[in-house]
């Protein structure tokens, strides 16, 4: 089974750097962001206070993540009992839905391309799209540090942990996994609406990324030196500002690609008009510069293909007698 696991897993990672997500097919994290907005109506309707808002948000990420494993499962279930292979085809569906290396890489791409035609006005658009601060009034140095931080951040949640759950319980533990990080990015938010309704999906995401995060950390390193990059100034650069982050995660790849590229990320970001200081990773050695966005895609890609790697090494392992 774990040979299996690790085929569907190979697959669905290179259907995903082969078409990443056509828009023509329904994706499930839109299906599950609309049974969160279903959840959340219905619990506000009937739930008001601290304690009673903490309550229904953890009712609402409990039924969404087991929801989506349930659905996910029987769906597999299904589809194995009509054929062996529709049965292996969705199950490489499924997975190859829960990684977004080429999507990752097409959003920094574009602002890539933008910054390099001066073209700032669709450049601040796009990426008003991958972070919540304002763009309005960003620079080009602004615009390739927001989109070099999604990047990074990114390569946790986007790449090597659906991979990771994949491996541990195949297709529907990666979709359960999804549907936690979906819950974060929906409800996680630390503002008057969502600090006690989304108390619970924003630590749940903290705990389901805590390992991959740091496998993702040592995967950067590899990367660095793989590229020909710098991964003793990026594992320094990790020891020294990754706690910085006001997330116990983030701050490990961002951190990372930081050194590796020898820039620093962090800094002032506005929100709603309002500023707000983000700690900085890394040393300022050159200045940020579009090409960084480039690179931090490259770096994404080999880790993303190095956990894969790794996943297979260890069901070689596992399997060895």
């Amino acid at each position: 089974m774990p040979e299996k696991i690790a085929i569907y897993v190979i697959l669905a990672y290179l259907l995903d750097l082969a078409v990443g997500d056509p828009r023509w097919i329904p994706h499930p994290v839109v299906l599950i962001g609309k049974s969160i907005e279903k959840f959340e109506y219905l619990m506000r309707r009937f739930f008001t206070g601290t304690t009673s808002l903490r309550v229904a948000g953890a009712f609402t990420a409990a039924a969404v993540v087991c929801g989506s494993w349930l659905i996910t499962y029987y769906l597999l279930q299904w589809s194995f009992s009509v054929n062996h292979w529709l049965g292996s085809a969705m199950t490489v569906l499924i997975i190859s839905t829960t990684i977004s290396a080429r999507g990752l890489a097409a959003a920094g791409g574009e602002i890539y391309n933008l910054l390099m035609i001066d073209n700032l006005a669709e450049a601040r658009r796009k990426v008003g799209w991958i972070v919540g601060r304002d763009t309005e009034n960003m620079d080009s140095r602004g615009i390739t540090r927001a989109t070099v931080e999604t990047v990074a951040e990114n390569i946790v949640d986007g790449v090597v942990s659906p991979v990771f759950y994949a491996f541990v319980g195949g297709a529907p533990l990666a979709m359960a996994y999804r549907a936690a990080n979906t819950l974060d990015s929906m409800l996680g938010y630390k503002n008057d609406k969502y600090i006690d309704f989304g108390m619970v999906s924003a630590r749940f995401d903290d705990l389901v990324n805590y390992i991959p995060a740091r496998i993702t950390g040592l995967l950067l390193l590899a990367a660095a030196l793989v590229l020909r990059m710098n991964p003793k100034r990026a594992l320094k650069a990790v020891l020294k500002y990754s706690s910085g982050h006001p997330s116990p995660n983030s701050g490990i790849p961002e951190a990372a690609v930081a050194g590796a590229l020898g820039v620093r990320l962090g800094g002032i970001n506005t929100y709603h008009g309002r500023e707000s200081f983000r700690a900085y990773m890394g040393e300022d050695l050159s200045p940020l510069e579009p090409l960084h966005i480039k690179k931090t895609i490259q770096l994404m890609y080999t880790t993303s293909s190095l956990a894969v790697m790794l996943g297979i090494l260890i069901v070689i392992l596992i399997n060895v007698k």
